[in-house]
């Protein structure tokens, strides 16, 4: 049996608790005759156990692949989001002249509503915190602004200014922003693709917030414009988690981000 191997896996400290206090790890530890087993604490994990990070599974890291058989459920998340964004986004950059969104509210109840909120509830089953965050959340997203845009609810009756609705929506799509680039640094050690979904929506909301809140119809357009390229990447990612050699000639290749983590 081979001696022991350090692999730095993560240049920052990680913290584990224990009943006691506090102890840190720096580096984690491998045996095996063919240093297959890592040592992260206490903790043994056999390398090939770990996944790598993969837009197409919406996972932004390294991580133990989960313990139960289970479909994976991020391209359905990924094509509903993708979809629903990439019809309201034609709304917003005006194409053909349409500047109602009436037609998109079916969609974001159903579609990119809720079919994406059971992708995200079923991302936990497949033990995916980050894809069950983010699904969920984006799912949440378009049945609140479906909300916001059925008259049902009395939501945009009940501002009798026209000037406090728009910036009532513009905090709305500012706290979105937030949200995402909260997610988007935690894909800086995943994948291109992946990394590009979040970065392109943070922009995509960044301009409507500052459509809605500056009164810019130019920034409004262009976060239609960026929308579209958001949709266009966000179905790449789905298509890369359901495509394989087995039923398409199309696989696509997987470009990592610099300083992505991996089982060696």
């Amino acid at each position: 049996m081979s001696q022991p191997e350090n692999i730095d896996l993560e240049k920052q400290q990680q913290e584990t608790h224990d009943f006691h206090g506090t102890h840190k790890i720096s580096r984690i530890q491998t045996s095996g005759d063919d240093n297959e087993i890592l040592h992260i604490g206490d903790t043994k994990v056999l390398k090939q156990d770990l996944i790598a990070a993969f837009g197409g599974s919406f996972n932004p890291g390294l991580s133990v692949a989960p313990s139960r058989k289970f479909a994976n459920p991020s391209p359905l998340g990924l094509s509903a989001f993708a979809l629903t964004t990439f019809c309201l986004s034609l709304v917003n950059v005006q194409a053909r002249g349409v500047t109602n969104a009436s037609g998109v509210i079916g969609l974001a109840y159903f579609y990119g509503g809720f079919i994406q909120l059971l992708a995200g509830m079923w991302e936990i089953v497949v033990e995916n915190p980050f894809g069950a965050t983010a699904l969920s959340s984006y799912g949440g997203f378009w049945l609140s602004w479906a909300a916001i845009e059925t008259k049902a609810f009395g939501i945009t009756s009940a501002y009798t200014s026209e000037k406090d609705l728009e910036n009532m929506v513009g905090y709305f799509l500012l706290a979105w922003f937030f949200f995402t680039f909260m997610l988007m640094i935690m894909t800086l050690k995943s994948t291109v693709a992946f990394f590009s979904l979040f970065f392109f929506l943070d922009i995509t909301f960044l301009m409507l917030t500052i459509g809605k809140l500056g009164s810019s119809p130019n920034c409004s357009k262009a976060g239609g414009y960026f929308g579209l390229i958001t949709a266009v990447i966000a179905w790449y990612n789905a298509y890369a988690g359901l495509a394989n050699h087995e039923n398409s000639y199309f696989v696509p290749k997987v470009f990592y981000m610099p300083g992505t983590v991996f089982a060696k």
